[in-house]
């Protein structure tokens, strides 16, 4: 049986490779920390800020004009009752999507049927 003083011996001969291993990681943690102090002393600026916000705000309103006109073009496509209720029926879909998928495909049931399994 091994006395105190012989495990204690024995753990800190155990400790001293994870101490290495540790102070290999702290190498990297350095270099970040060198990384991160650049984007840390950066400011952000009023105008900078409402310079983002109209930058934003106009993106969304392209979107939605761009939105509004592709509904619009699908609106006029004509579509057949049949067709529609085929896919409702085929599918398991609910009807509006089925709609949708037809006027996106220009009233064309096979290429709509292909695009709802794909």
């Amino acid at each position: 049986m091994a006395t105190e003083e012989e495990q204690i011996d024995v753990d800190d001969e155990s400790n001293e490779p994870k101490g290495k291993k540790a102070a290999k990681h702290d190498s990297g943690a350095a270099d970040l920390e060198k990384v991160t102090d650049y984007h840390e002393e950066a400011e952000i600026s009023a105008p900078q800020i409402g310079e983002a916000l109209n930058v934003v705000s106009t993106r969304k309103k392209e979107e939605s004009t761009a939105m509004q006109e592709k509904e619009k073009e699908l609106s006029k496509v004509k579509i057949n009752k049949e067709d529609v209720d085929l896919i409702v029926q085929e599918m398991e879909i609910p009807r509006t999507q089925a709609e949708r998928k037809l006027r996106e495909h220009k009233g064309n049931v096979v290429e709509a049927l292909i695009a709802l399994t794909n």
